[in-house]
């Protein structure tokens, strides 16, 4: 490990640059929360940024928060949920090794989480958006984003919308969408309420005392070396390490040389400070993985891999399909669709465009398609005819997609080549309490460090499922800075 993320003796510090009660490392989600949170606790807070402004990668989001429970926005659109019937839903779809207590902590808390992100100001449009995509078109404010109304999680919990979007206009979905009106209105609370920031001052280290209480940091800002002194604690929260090759390569390795819903920044700088004092991690491994083509086709084709065979419901989360192809399928995918149902694929309203692909392959005959492709001789016309004959009864025995989308595959038919469409981001990160503090290797807290977002292990284990990063970002960003208020 580089000596520059070793931890600064507090000692060696003759002149501190800047101080606050609580100083928090980055002004994404979670640092934005931890400001309104730590402020509103009556504590001097500094957050410090490394880029020329507030965001992160959450202003560059779609902006869905994974919230439910009986939200208002829910029951205004129709909805009913509960804290009961979310936590069951979450703990099949974040995966194995999901944290369960945190899972039910997070919705024990979500509606009155709801409740706080609209006293800020967060604004939500009481309209749900029920058509497969990416994020809604407009200004909707509720959609499906974690397969919750796809098979097998529709036997397990009662389908409820919970991907909660920020109210924008003008949306250019993959380039302004409502994580802008997500951030916006937490920074400025977080203002109005005398938090500070500043900007363009990479953080390099930790200030410790003798006794390991972290006391502060030491960054740099342009040229120049700056040490800020943390009176009650620091909060860590610049972002995953999503684009640190060697970090990647040593714990996510299946997603290196493709990072998605990142930015540069997230290179996991803040979870190697931390574990320079020993701190423990968790889900390293752990990743979400985007699959690049819109769902308005999915749902209109069949998925098959290198073999000619199905192996998911095209209906499900987008996400739950990139780790499907990526880490069980050799990152292999085609879909097979035929020309009426391209058409109103490339029809339909959509909100991400850019994800619609034209046919790689175009024939008249299965048969000759699956020549074309080069899969295995009669595997995809078995695949095809299986599914054609019960598609016509509106059933799908293998897989389970909903009726609505079942409809036998015809001519002329198409394959769009999906090989190596995916790509990732890391969500493992510091192992910390359900109140941010961050956990040594021997089980106990670091005094005086603190972590949320990203930086952090989060509710995500090995799934995911769309707003979960915003969601448990926000939520134990607000844990995280006020715990160390009160520290």
């Amino acid at each position: 490990m580089s000596a520059a993320l070793s931890p600064v003796p507090a000692s060696s510090i003759t002149t501190w640059d800047d101080e606050a009660d609580v100083v928090i490392v980055g002004y994404g989600i979670a640092g934005a929360a931890a400001a309104v949170e730590a402020s509103a606790a009556g504590a001097d807070v500094l957050v410090v940024e490394r880029t020329g402004g507030w965001g992160g990668a959450a202003a560059m989001a779609g902006g869905f928060i994974y919230l439910g429970g009986g939200t208002d926005l829910q029951k205004a659109c129709g909805f009913d949920d509960s804290v009961e019937n979310m936590a069951a839903f979450l703990k099949v779809a974040m995966g194995p090794g999901a944290d369960a207590a945190r899972i039910d902590d997070y919705c024990t808390g979500s509606v009155a989480h709801y409740d706080w992100l609209v006293s800020c100001g967060v604004p939500f449009k009481p309209v749900f958006w029920g058509e497969p995509g990416w994020e809604p078109p407009s200004d909707e404010g509720l959609m499906f984003t974690g397969g919750e109304n796809s098979f097998p999680y529709n036997t397990i919990a009662t389908p409820a919308p919970r991907g909660h979007v920020p109210q924008m206009t003008d949306k250019v979905a993959g380039e302004r969408s409502g994580g802008y009106m997500l951030m916006k209105p937490l920074v400025e609370t977080a203002t109005a309420q005398g938090a500070r920031s500043i900007y363009d001052t990479e953080v390099q280290s930790l200030v410790t005392e003798a006794d390991g209480r972290v006391v502060g940091i030491v960054a740099r800002r342009y040229s120049d070396a700056v040490a800020i002194k943390a009176r009650r604690g620091v909060v860590l929260a610049s972002g995953s390490f999503a684009y640190s090759d060697a970090m990647v390569a040593q714990y996510a390795p299946r997603i290196a040389g493709r990072p998605a819903a990142s930015i540069e920044q997230h290179d996991g700088r803040a979870i190697r400070m931390a574990q320079a004092l020993g701190a423990d991690l968790a889900h390293m491994d752990a990743t979400e993985v985007a699959f690049f083509c819109d769902p308005q086709q999915l749902v209109r084709g069949i998925l098959v891999n290198g073999y000619g065979q199905r192996y998911i419901a095209e209906d499900t989360y987008a996400g739950r399909i990139g780790q499907q192809t990526l880490y069980y399928q050799d990152n292999t995918a085609y879909l097979i669709i035929d020309g009426d149902a391209q058409e109103e694929a490339m029809a339909a309203t959509s909100a991400t465009p850019f994800l619609r692909r034209p046919a790689t392959w175009v024939c008249e005959t299965v048969a000759e398609l699956e020549a074309e492709i080069g899969l295995p001789a009669g595997v995809l016309q078995h695949t095809v005819a299986y599914y054609n004959e019960h598609a016509a009864n509106g059933a799908d025995p293998l897989l389970h997609k909903k009726p609505q989308w079942l409809r036998p595959i015809g001519s002329p038919v198409g394959a769009i080549d999906l090989r190596n469409s995916t790509g990732g981001f890391t969500l493992g990160g510091l192992l910390t309490t359900l109140d941010g503090r961050v956990l040594h290797v021997g089980g106990e807290p670091i005094p005086g460090l603190f972590a949320a977002g990203r930086t952090a292990a989060g509710l995500a284990a090995w799934g995911y499922a769309s707003g979960v990063s915003l969601g448990d970002g926000s939520y134990y960003g607000r844990r995280a800075g006020r715990s160390a208020a009160q520290s």
